[in-house]
């Protein structure tokens, strides 16, 4: 007897002949069919699904009812007091760890040229508490040396170093010198600082470059896995076990508002990782950073960024993201103001301590959407992934134009987009938001140029999904 019998004994259950048969009847001469719709890679979303026969193959990540995310905040004000300021703000405020983005120039972020630039902006920050990461671009091994300095070799500390000249690389579209020389510089760094910090994730492996740039899900995991395999290389070739090398690679992913691709992307992102790392004899057991997109946000009407950011968490949060970070309502203007990094802090709160989102671990588990969905992405993922690397790994297919042009392609497969408070329901006025105002301060700062020439490829620039209807209007 099934559960709504027993709920009711006069309901008798719909099997899917006659859902079909209501759908007939409202659809008139239009098939079924035409309630197909599809991702921007082509993959098919159906309007019916039954029950999964089984979860997807990955591993669960270790389950925490009581903190079940890292709850994750980033600062690039220019002026490393203020930055300092935000941080202390934040952690006093409920995050758990914060990241730093670092621009000599103080035009994307925090102006740090020297381990001293570093700790007034890691002032009263414990290290031991609060994990700190970085985000610095070529400078990553210079910045790396630096946290080192504030951190004093603390072997508690979690820091997340995040070297990723790949990611660098692939945005800028060149590297100062040979982007394999920078591999090379990244790992040596990266080993050297491994030691004295057996807690901390060395190296980022992040799809995000190609996300922001417009490329779909599939391909964001397919980058983000031939990262992590570049960067495995490197650090064993620096001295590293393969096992260790695996571990201290975190997979770094986006978060947009269409949560349900968000929570299969990570799933995905877990199967994909499961399958390589078990072939190298490393823990199959992925460890995730979600951050928000930055391509889904608008600059007009941006309050409604509100209802994005809000659903871009659910979905990290529910896809088994390990640390999320969510950007601010008004990045698509400017530098956030302190109401607007609280609001920011406080979606998260609100989905983890309120709506007690992470109370069940992987609670999209056999649904049958999400668990076909997560199927046909990891198999896409995968497919990429392995033609990355027939191509001869993740450098020769940017330079090739093979990661640009899957790009272009799912750019214009989407086609016209429904955008509220720009495309659909745009105010009449719109109602202006605070941000703070511009100060960058350029600081002096190593040169992270390489001997030799420069690597090029085809820049992965990344774009605002709204900005073509917002600049119309």
């Amino acid at each position: 007897m099934s559960d709504a019998r027993l709920l009711d004994p006069g309901f008798t259950p719909a099997g899917e002949d006659a859902w079909r048969a209501l759908v007939a009847k409202t659809l008139g001469d239009k098939p079924f069919d035409s309630l197909v719709k599809s991702t921007a890679e082509g993959l098919a979303i159906q309007p019916l699904y039954p029950q999964a026969a089984k979860a997807a193959a990955f591993p669960p990540r270790p389950f925490d009812a009581e903190r079940p995310w890292d709850l994750r905040t980033l600062t690039a004000h220019p002026d490393p007091a203020r930055a300092n300021a935000e941080l202390l703000a934040d952690l006093s405020g409920g995050a758990a760890s914060v990241t730093v983005k670092i621009d000599p120039t103080g035009q994307a972020g925090v102006a740090i040229g020297s381990a001293d630039h570093l700790a007034l902006a890691l002032k009263d920050v414990i290290v031991e508490l609060a994990p700190v990461g970085l985000d610095a671009g070529f400078l990553g091994p210079k910045a790396a040396d630096w946290l080192h300095a504030v951190a004093k070799s603390s072997p508690g500390a979690k820091l997340n170093f995040n070297l990723d000249p790949l990611g660098a690389f692939a945005e800028t579209g060149a590297s100062p010198g040979p982007i394999e020389s920078h591999l090379v510089s990244a790992a040596t760094v990266a080993v050297r600082l491994a030691q004295p910090y057996p807690n901390a994730q060395l190296f980022l492996a992040s799809g995000r470059v190609a996300h922001e740039a417009g490329g779909g899900e599939a391909l964001e995991v397919a980058f983000a896995a031939a990262s992590a395999i570049a960067y495995a290389k490197a650090l064993v070739r620096a001295g590293l076990p393969m096992a260790e090398a695996f571990a201290r690679i975190t997979l770094g992913l986006s978060a947009d508002a269409d949560y349900f691709l968000v929570i299969a992307k990570l799933r995905a992102a877990r199967v994909v990782w499961a399958r390589i790392a078990g072939a190298c004899g490393a823990d199959p057991l992925a460890r995730i950073e979600a951050r928000s997109s930055r391509r889904m946000l608008a600059a007009k009407d941006a309050y409604t960024n509100m209802i994005r950011l809000t659903a871009a968490g659910f979905g990290a949060a529910v896809g088994g993201a390990d640390a999320v970070q969510l950007g601010a309502f008004t990045d698509a203007v400017g530098l956030p103001t302190a109401f607007a990094r609280r609001q920011s802090r406080n979606t998260q709160l609100v989905l983890m301590e309120e709506a007690a989102i992470g109370r069940v671990a992987d609670p999209a588990a056999g649904s049958g959407y999400i668990e076909a969905l997560t199927d046909e992405i990891a198999r896409a993922a995968w497919a990429r992934f392995q033609a990355i690397e027939a191509a001869g790994g993740l450098i020769a297919a940017l330079e090739k134009g093979d990661i640009a042009r899957e790009v272009e392609a799912a750019n214009a497969a989407r086609g016209e987009l429904k955008i509220v408070g720009v495309t659909a329901f745009p105010p009449a006025e719109d109602a202006p938001v605070e941000v703070e105002p511009p100060a960058a301060q350029p600081v002096s700062a190593p040169d992270p140029r390489l001997p030799g020439p420069d690597g090029r490829c085809v820049a992965l620039k990344p774009m605002r999904l709204s900005e073509k209807y917002e600049a119309a209007q």
